[in-house]
């Protein structure tokens, strides 16, 4: 059952596909330019991919057999009768266009695959491979999902982005300029900025042309630049009532015409530092929590949201 507080992304892919569709992760053997010193070493401070790559995608096998292996065990854990191909852990489309086409084209050839969602930086991407990815819209259903993360500048300097937010607005608009989806990672609790700074960076990403975004709370995590920084001088992340009551002034501000694939961030329980709701709680509850608290308001998503490009406007 779907929340009416709220605009859904599993509820989009059910009217659009008319049955239960699911992501199948796909590992396949990137890495990132602030990870291989083309523009910095180590990568974000907070990423490790064990984090949130589920096993399953881990190991270095063919595309192809991935797609094979996820569908026989999602048909039967979730009912699925369509799939998307998440091109998941670092840069996506860090490579050349025909090594690309070899790799997507290996997940779309299996009949069961409506279409590929793929997980990349704004200074990964050129018209020569978004006029392939255009193509591709004609027959399968597309996505790129950039990691926005903040709007700060600041921020994506402290956390070894290597580009600024100019990058990112420039690469959502060549995107969605050519009828390509597009997804926005956003992540709240960097310890420098402020909860006035994180509500700006949703009024500002509000104004993108994104379809759809994902919502998480930071996390530390083992083996990360970032649980360096935190076992030196701990800072604070949310708590689980804390998050629930941002994550709703979040709702009613954002752009009402974008679909939420995610909520809330989490891990491992035995990579996660902190903070420790994150696997404490089921999924079901901090949704639940969520939906409770936007209902008690009385609000819902995007009740904000014309206000504030008014005020906008006139400022």
């Amino acid at each position: 059952m779907f929340s009416q507080s709220y605009n859904h992304y599993g509820e989009f892919l059910q009217q659009k596909f008319g049955r239960r569709v699911h992501k199948i992760p796909i590992n396949a053997g990137f890495t990132c330019p602030n990870r291989n010193g083309a523009v910095a070493f180590g990568g974000c401070t907070y990423c490790n991919i064990d984090s949130f790559t589920p096993e399953a995608a881990r190991a270095r096998i063919p595309v192809r057999e991935q797609v094979e292996n996820s569908i026989g065990y999602l048909k039967t854990r979730f009912k699925a009768t369509a799939f998307i191909a998440y091109f998941q852990p670092y840069s996506n489309t860090y490579a050349d266009l025909p090594h690309l086409q070899d790799l997507y084209e290996q997940a779309l050839a299996h009949p069961e695959v409506v279409g590929i969602s793929i997980g990349t930086r704004p200074d990964c991407i050129d018209a020569e491979k978004l006029n392939y990815l255009q193509e591709l819209t004609r027959d399968y259903f597309v996505t790129v999902e950039y990691g926005i993360e903040s709007v700060h500048d600041e921020t994506l300097r402290l956390i070894n982005r290597g580009h600024d937010y100019k990058c990112t607005v420039e690469g959502i608009h060549q995107t969605a300029s050519r009828g390509i989806y597009v997804c926005g990672h956003l992540v709240f609790g960097f310890p420098n900025e402020s909860r006035t700074q994180m509500l700006d960076t949703v009024d500002e990403v509000s104004r993108l042309p994104l379809d759809f975004v994902k919502l998480h709370n930071l996390h530390v995590v083992r083996y990360t630049e970032l649980a360096r920084q935190f076992k030196a001088q701990p800072f604070y992340v949310f708590s689980f009532d804390e998050w629930v009551d941002f994550i709703c002034d979040v709702i009613v501000r954002l752009n009402p015409d974008f679909r939420i694939e995610r909520l809330y961030g989490d891990a491992p329980p035995h990579l996660l530092i902190e903070p420790q709701w994150c696997h404490e709680k089921s999924a079901a509850e901090i949704i639940y929590a969520i939906q409770q608290r936007l209902e008690t308001l009385d609000t819902c998503q995007g009740k904000d949201f014309k206000s504030r490009v008014a005020q906008s406007a006139l400022a």
